[in-house]
């Protein structure tokens, strides 16, 4: 079943892929990531980590997503296209109260000019674009 579906899922993302996923400070470079979907998928969520290294307090340096969606949150009823719109939302929008990285929460939350500063430096010099 898992695989049936995910090959579903990988042709309606080829057919339809999210628009214009902007992401803030980011702009418009490539990040990287791996999806492991496990045996168990779609009752179990998808494993989504960043290649790219990423500035961003839900992120850390292991390209670990801190995201309830992609935890205690997952529905079978979610798709990987919904997943990725999900992480473009987190870029956008950073959830700094429930932070992987609490140091860049902080520089989010106190010195946001800084933060963006940063978070524009480690794309241009990590991400494809």
């Amino acid at each position: 079943m898992a695989s049936k579906r995910i090959l579903k899922e990988l042709k309606d993302l080829q057919k339809d892929p999210p628009t214009s996923c902007s992401a803030g400070p980011v702009g418009e470079d490539i990040f990287l990531v791996n999806i492991h979907f496990p045996p168990d998928y779609p009752f179990k969520p998808p494993k989504v980590s960043f290649r790219t290294k990423v500035f961003h307090p839900n992120i850390n340096s292991n390209g670990s997503i801190c995201l309830d969606i992609l935890k205690e949150q997952w529905s079978p009823a979610l798709t990987i296209s919904k997943v990725l719109l999900s992480i473009c939302s987190l870029l956008t929008d950073p959830n700094p109260d429930d932070p992987l990285v609490p140091e860049i929460a902080h520089m989010y939350k106190t010195d946001r000019a800084k933060y963006e500063s940063t978070a524009r430096s480690w794309t241009q010099k990590y991400a494809m674009g």
